[in-house]
């Protein structure tokens, strides 16, 4: 039994965040040039937009704020942040920072949630797969929160740098980053792999559209557009209403 779970947590930590990452390159792409009607999110706000426009904004500042941090943190090496701050400290801001992103996330999926379940008009209108992928975010925000305690209780920033790197090591293609991970409690363990899971649906689901708003950042930077108007040799004012006598 020792040999499977062995067996097991190598597999999940040290070769399907691979799989992962494969199919969520290579599903994404796919989806992009066979499927490109559906590259969407679905919208509902014309159903009903109260109880979207709350959820909505929370969650998305919530899930932003989280994304970029995770990535900020898990992958920026030690040695670039330690003459400003230490493991200690670096970890207390992820707890403070991370605990109040994820609670306003937390807040606003709860509003997709139940909007879209007891909602008649929008549950209707819904797929499986919309439903399915807001419970898995929601267990994943609920496993990121229940590891707040567990952070606070070892302050030292130890779980941090373990984590760190592996996966620093996973992302420059460098083994021994698993057996690190076997003493950490199953909360930190399990919200790992259900992470690497959801970058695993990712092109299957209404989530593609997350690469839109990445790439949406080109609009600042393209030029301006020259509109000339093909009206030509007309006088000055042309287009205003004329004055009633």
């Amino acid at each position: 039994m020792n040999a499977l779970l062995a067996y097991l947590h190598t597999f999940l930590f040290g070769y399907y965040p691979y799989i992962c990452m494969v199919v969520f390159l290579a599903g994404s792409l796919a989806r992009f040039d066979r499927d490109q009607y559906t590259w969407k999110s679905d919208s509902s706000q014309m159903l009903r937009a109260g109880t979207l426009r709350w959820g909505s904004n929370l969650f998305h500042i919530g899930i932003l704020f989280l994304f970029f941090g995770h990535f900020v943190g898990l992958l920026t090496p030690h040695w670039m942040y330690e003459p400003f701050i230490s493991p200690a400290g670096k970890q207390m801001l992820a707890i403070v920072a991370g605990g109040v992103a994820g609670f306003i996330c937390f807040a606003g999926l709860t509003l997709l949630i139940y909007r879209r379940m007891f909602d008649p008009r929008i549950r209707l209108t819904s797929h499986r797969t919309d439903l399915a992928i807001l419970l898995i975010l929601w267990v994943q925000l609920s496993l990121g929160l229940i590891t707040l305690p567990l952070s606070l209780s070892h302050s030292d920033g130890g779980v941090m740098l373990v984590l760190a790197d592996w996966a620093q090591r996973v992302m420059t293609f460098r083994a021994g980053g698993a057996d690190a991970l076997i003493p950490l409690a199953w909360p930190y363990k399990v919200h790992i792999v259900l992470g690497m899971t959801i970058f695993l649906l990712f092109p299957f689901s209404r989530l593609v559209h997350v690469w839109s708003g990445f790439a949406s950042v080109a609009y600042l930077f393209r030029p301006y557009q020259i509109v000339r108007s093909r009206r030509l040799n007309l006088p000055a004012g042309h287009n205003q209403p004329r004055a009633r006598i």
